[in-house]
């Protein structure tokens, strides 16, 4: 990686609730591109580290409120042309880890303006299809199959 640029390793962080309930944010410079929280590596941070600090930035979520668990899977996607001045010349591929963060309630939730435009939160079914992401569309669709805390 050069300094300055976006290190193509990500995390994708799908945050619901007990029942299921799934918050979305809209994307400020796509408006009608709703997805979960997502975010690039800094550093050499622990890929944890990383989801922590991304759910506080775009929700003002702190994640000891509840239950972060890393899903052990990874999604590979070309990163859209508009996007690839943010990384080194010749990488055009991206590598996003899963993870979630369960909340026995709704928190109150403070967007980053220069990201995001609106947030609400939906069923997991209706948060899958309202999804422009793939991955993150599968990621909620896999949530009734996760296991719970305890369990």
């Amino acid at each position: 990686m050069t300094i300055g640029h976006k290190q193509p390793i990500s995390v994708l962080v799908v945050i619901h609730t007990t029942a299921r309930e799934v918050l979305l944010l809209e994307r400020a410079a796509h408006p009608g591109f709703w997805q979960s929280v997502t975010g690039s590596r800094e550093g050499e941070e622990a890929l944890v580290d990383t989801a922590r600090r991304e759910v506080l930035e775009e929700t003002g979520i702190d994640t000891s409120l509840g239950q972060l668990r890393d899903w052990h899977m990874t999604n590979t996607f070309e990163i859209f042309a508009e996007w690839r001045h943010r990384y080194a010349p010749g990488v055009s591929h991206n590598v996003e880890h899963v993870f979630s963060l369960e909340l026995a309630t709704r928190p109150e939730i403070v967007i980053a303006p220069r990201e995001h435009r609106d947030w609400q939160w939906l069923p997991w079914e209706q948060a899958a299809e309202r999804c422009f992401s793939w991955s993150n569309r599968d990621a909620i669709l896999m949530l009734p199959q996760r296991p719970h805390p305890g369990t």
